[in-house]
């Protein structure tokens, strides 16, 4: 791409940048440094005096776009005013030597003529072309010149205006802003209310599909022109809910155009959301704006080398009044799985629970709330056959944020037969000592029964001199696990993890803050 002799600078490099960000947004990294030397071996021969000067004067790995376009335009100003005045100073240099004629002529047409009068300077008619009245029409010095229409002076077409750029502004100004919108598929392989088209030179989300829109503001009108320069109207704006199988997506900021032929999925609005979409092959693979490795939706390439996707819309919530009633009684039991909600309801283990119905999707605050990685080969292991038997312990934390009462630990005791748990909250690590005295004090005597093996891991608060002597003495056979293997206390592992998923993922629901953490565990516990 070169620069042509009738474009500034500014044109030039808006087409530049314009480039640029359709290669990004395929996927090509575009370093500023190359874009720098593009803009220098690309400009006309007009430049070489400034090009040549930043070569030699400035450092071209450093130099950012913006110095480079600076000094171009200041150059480009520069040069301007010059022909400006070069072409003013010719003009009134004719006009003056025109003056002297006419005025010689003037003195000896008197000294022939007697008393026969001619016209005067500024007395002409006023001339066709520049409508100036100190000079005939035959002698206009903008004869045969072009005139720009648009700002209306001589020497110079539209296209190579200097105020082209200002203009175009004001018309815009009017015209109230039109978003820039051009198709990457003139010819629709696929069409359909569901039928979205990922488009990378769309600056906006666009549908004429009024029912697809969760929440629609029809307060808001602006104008988009098309890439045939064709203006339609925009409606209002909202927001999409789909499904996707990776659970429920808003999509936000969707312009509504019943004129608009398809509709259009904005590459750039889905890059400002911090989502990163991928092309390669055959394929667009977009990837979630949180988890870069969490693929969203890949769309396979069709006809007309076009991208398009099938969205499924989430309704209304008074069409989806049982579905609703499902992902409440998911919400209201920790985020409990909906197949254990299916057998809770067909056993009758609740009262009031409704039949729960298929749902589509997947619980994003489940997603986020229960992550974790892939779990270790069963085995067999010793189970114990009375209560007491064996005590599984698990000190987890500390907290990012504490609690109203500054805990920022908490410890499981979980017995092994009956499963039943225990929680204590902490300051610190120091304090699991007391805390399993007073345990040991309470289900000891509670049971009537005595702890007979605890199984912990290898941390400092378990494995010191203290805590040896005390079991010792009370005749605890306390067992730890290797170091880096915790399923060989899997017992804690699990609880713990089932508890804190189920406190993060009702604190997800919730949108509240961390450090409401200890109530959200006792719930989970309750449950």
């Amino acid at each position: 791409m070169k620069m042509k002799d009738s474009e500034t600078i500014d044109e030039y490099y808006t087409k530049v940048r314009e480039l640029v960000n359709q290669l990004k947004a395929y996927g090509e990294d575009i370093p500023e440094k190359r874009v720098v030397e593009k803009l220098l071996i690309s400009v006309t021969e007009k430049y070489d005096p400034i090009v040549t000067t930043i070569e030699e004067t400035k450092d071209i790995t450093t130099l950012t776009v913006t110095e480079l376009v600076g000094s171009l335009e200041a150059y480009e100003k520069r040069r301007s005013r010059r022909e400006e005045n070069s072409l003013e100073n010719a003009f009134q240099s004719k006009l003056n030597m025109r003056s002297q004629n006419s005025n010689r002529k003037e003195e000896n047409s008197k000294s022939t003529m007697g008393d026969k009068k001619k016209p005067s300077r500024g007395k002409y008619m006023p001339c066709r072309i520049c409508k100036r009245t100190n000079h005939l029409e035959k002698d206009c010095y903008f004869r045969g010149k072009p005139q720009c229409r648009n700002c209306k002076k001589f020497g110079h077409v539209e296209k190579d205006c200097r105020l082209k750029g200002n203009h175009l502004a004001n018309c815009i100004e009017e015209n109230h802003s039109c978003d820039q919108l051009f198709y990457t598929c003139n010819s629709v392989a696929e069409t359909g209310d569901a039928t979205w088209y990922i488009d990378s030179a769309a600056s906006n989300h666009m549908t004429y599909n009024k029912g697809a829109f969760q929440k629609l503001d029809e307060s808001f009108k602006t104008n988009v022109k098309l890439g045939d320069n064709h203006i339609v109207k925009v409606e209002g704006k909202g927001s999409v809910a789909i499904n996707t199988r990776k659970g429920t997506r808003i999509i936000n900021d969707v312009m509504y155009i019943p004129n608009l032929r398809t509709n259009l999925f904005s590459v750039g609005q889905m890059m400002e959301k911090g989502y990163t979409l991928k092309f390669g092959g055959d394929s667009c693979t977009i990837y979630d704006n949180n988890d870069k490795t969490l693929i969203i939706a890949k769309v396979r390439m069709k006809e007309h080398r076009c991208f398009p996707m099938q969205l499924q819309y989430l309704g209304g919530t008074a069409m989806k009044a049982q579905e609703d009633q499902s992902w409440l009684w998911h919400r209201r039991l920790g985020h409990f799985n909906f197949q254990g909600l299916k057998i809770l309801h067909q056993k009758k283990m609740m009262t009031d629970l409704p039949q729960i119905q298929a749902v589509e999707g997947a619980c994003e605050a489940c997603l986020q709330g229960k992550q974790h990685k892939r779990p270790f080969p069963s085995g067999t292991s010793w189970r114990a056959k009375a209560v007491l038997e064996l005590i599984h312990t698990y000190v987890c934390g500390p907290m990012r944020t504490p609690s109203h009462e500054q805990n920022r630990y908490f410890i499981l005791f979980i017995d092994d037969y009956s499963r039943m748990t225990w929680v204590y909250f902490m300051r610190e690590k120091s304090e699991v000592f007391k805390i399993f005295k007073k345990f040991k004090n309470l289900v000891e005597k509670q049971s009537g029964q005595r702890i007979k093996v605890l199984r912990s891991d290898r941390g400092k608060e378990y494995n010191n001199s203290e805590f040896d002597k005390f079991c010792e003495e009370e005749g605890i056979d306390h067992q730890t696990t290797v170091s880096y293997n915790p399923q060989q206390n899997g017992v804690s592992e699990r609880k713990n993890r089932t508890i804190m998923e189920m406190a993060r993922s009702m604190l997800q629901e919730a949108f509240t803050k961390s450090f409401l953490g200890r109530s959200s565990l006792h719930c989970s516990l309750s449950t």
